[in-house]
């Protein structure tokens, strides 16, 4: 008897159906020949091992075998020795077929490792000792081999269901229990008798790569993709760098998200859209970025929003201010505080005040209390740098004092000069001036001006200095108006009647400054004088007259006659002023 060895076969799948036997009977000298197989159609895994039983008879009288193969040849030879194709000869079979029957009745063969090059028709035949008493086993055994494959949709949501099928060319032989495999990874819970698989209420976990087989064989279906798409979830932000901010520092944001499909990021401010893409970046960063952001990470199935992260930017103090303090109105001696402020991050600590143009601080603190008028201003400090501020003025309130009146020209006034007279005083809030003279209101301002001065000008003037706090007069000064003598006239002094040839006294009067001290006598229509000193003695009866003298000027008085017989004095034309 031949010896039947072992080889390899591949194999395709296809549904399950349910198999028919035949029985092939030739009637030969009464007795009966004939090969029935078991089953007649078999649909075998790639890979698997398939099994034929097979049975024979022919008529035992007489008859002995000789001969018994496996053939694809299906063609019936007349001669009696005709060659078939013995299976268990071939280069392609030898090592893959095993001859498991005899001589006698039992043909059932089995063959390893399928391929779906396998996929034949196969035939028994047997050989007797008498010649053409054989039998040709048609129409023999039908062998496919299928493979398996995964049917699925390339791309399903989270949350709707789907199924996968795994599919064969034909119906499995033998009862299949199919297991699922997720990333080369089987799914334990799913080994049935359905070649289906179905996810209901997909998540993204599901996503990857799936393929099936069957239980008990080693062959596993090429893997397709499942791809699982869902809306942005797990939306997050980060800063680089991450820890302190100081202004003028380039930073980055990044917003990171789960989602499939890929999301699209968009970045605000608080409500305020700022800008678009995975990373927004401020090349050099101002106190004004400071705030909140959130990324917003949006594709086709849902939008998400990250949590805000602060961005706090650091800087040095700017802005700094000096505020004072201080209720109503402070005079002078009041003590007064002074508040500095200032924008920083972190919040100024450290403060120093200053008196304009002093080097050294006259304090420290966010407080200072100063005690004296003048310019003030503060400097903040934080560990990013400091700033001075703009000085204020400590103006403290106060009545008018230190009043005082001076005269320009300052020495003497001579009639038909200009005149200024000026009023000073120290006063918060500035002092309005009013003039006196004696205790008559001539005039407002810090200035009283006379542009032709005359002597009725002259007298005792006072300023008055006065704001909402009080007022005070200066001290009187004495605007004295220089002028050469006027109203020069002539009296005389005599008691009791005078006659002719008497002596009379005749006394020479003037109104100047300074009064006149130069006196000079004239007879009328006579060149020369005939006298000189205030007082002059008139011995005849004629008309006389004088003039009066002074640095400024002299004026000549009317002319008055001396005369006895009238026992009078006749005083004629008015005098007339000469320089």
């Amino acid at each position: 008897m031949d010896m039947w060895s072992y080889g390899m076969i591949l194999v395709r799948m296809a549904s399950p159906l349910r198999l028919v036997f035949l029985l092939v009977i030739h009637r030969v000298s009464g007795q009966y020949w004939g090969v029935r197989y078991r089953p007649s159609h078999i649909c075998a895994l790639k890979g698997s091992t398939v099994t034929v039983y097979c049975n024979y008879t022919y008529p035992t009288c007489g008859y002995r075998i000789r001969k018994v193969f496996w053939t694809k040849t299906n063609e019936y030879e007349d001669s009696y020795e005709a060659e078939y194709t013995d299976l268990s000869k071939d280069p392609e079979y030898s090592q893959r077929l095993q001859y498991l029957g005899d001589k006698h009745n039992n043909c059932t063969i089995r063959l390893s490792h399928v391929t779906q090059k396998d996929s034949q028709n196969y035939y028994f035949r047997f050989i007797t000792n008498k010649h053409r008493e054989e039998l040709f086993g048609n129409p023999g055994v039908s062998l496919t081999v299928t493979d398996l494959q995964v049917e699925s949709p390339e791309t399903v949501t989270e949350g709707d269901s789907v199924r996968l099928t795994c599919n064969s060319s034909c119906t499995l032989t033998d009862r299949a229990t199919f297991i699922w495999y997720r990333n080369s990874q089987p799914l334990t819970e799913r080994r049935d008798r359905n070649n289906r698989l179905l996810l209901q209420s997909v998540r993204r976990e599901d996503a990857g790569r799936y393929s099936c087989g069957v239980q008990g064989h080693t062959y596993i279906s090429p893997a397709v993709q499942l791809n699982v798409t869902y809306p942005p979830k797990c939306v997050s932000v980060s800063i680089s760098p991450s820890d302190i901010i100081v202004e003028g520092d380039s930073v980055t944001l990044i917003c990171s998200s789960d989602s499939n499909s890929p999301a699209e990021m968009s970045w605000f401010k608080g409500r305020t859209f700022v800008g678009s893409g995975k990373i927004y970046s401020i090349l050099k960063i101002s106190s004004d970025h400071s705030g909140e952001y959130k990324c917003k990470s949006s594709n086709e199935h849902g939008e998400k929003y990250s949590e805000a992260v602060t961005l706090n930017v650091m800087y040095a103090p700017k802005s700094a201010s000096v505020s004072i303090f201080q209720f109503g109105q402070f005079l002078e001696g009041d003590s007064v505080t002074l508040i500095c402020s200032s924008d920083s991050n972190p919040p100024a600590l450290n403060f120093s005040w200053f008196q304009e143009n002093q080097s050294s601080s006259v304090g420290s603190g966010q407080s200072f209390s100063a005690l004296q008028s003048g310019r003030f201003y503060c400097e903040a400090h934080n560990q990013h740098g400091s700033q001075r501020s703009d000085a204020v003025t400590m103006d403290r309130q106060y009545p008018p004092k230190s009043v005082s009146v001076s005269i320009s020209p300052s020495d003497i006034i001579v009639e038909g000069d200009s005149v200024t007279m000026s009023c000073s005083s120290y006063s918060n809030p500035p002092a309005e001036m009013s003039w006196f003279k004696g205790g008559t209101f001539v005039g407002s301002g810090r200035i009283y001006s006379i542009s032709k001065i005359s002597s009725h000008h002259s007298g005792e003037y006072k300023c008055k200095s006065s704001n909402k706090h009080g007022e005070k007069y200066s001290d009187a000064v004495t605007l004295n108006v220089m002028y050469p003598p006027k109203s020069a006239s002539v009296s005389i002094i005599q008691s009791g009647q005078f006659l002719e040839g008497d002596s009379v006294t005749l006394i020479c009067s003037s109104d100047s400054n300074p009064p006149a001290l130069n006196f000079s006598w004239f007879k009328e229509n006579q060149i020369s004088s005939v006298g000189s000193g205030q007082s002059f003695i008139a011995l005849q009866s004629e008309r006389f007259y004088c003039e009066a003298h002074n640095q400024h000027g002299s004026q000549r008085s009317d002319a008055v006659t001396v005369t006895g017989e009238e026992k009078h004095l006749t005083q004629e034309a008015k005098g007339q002023e000469t320089n």
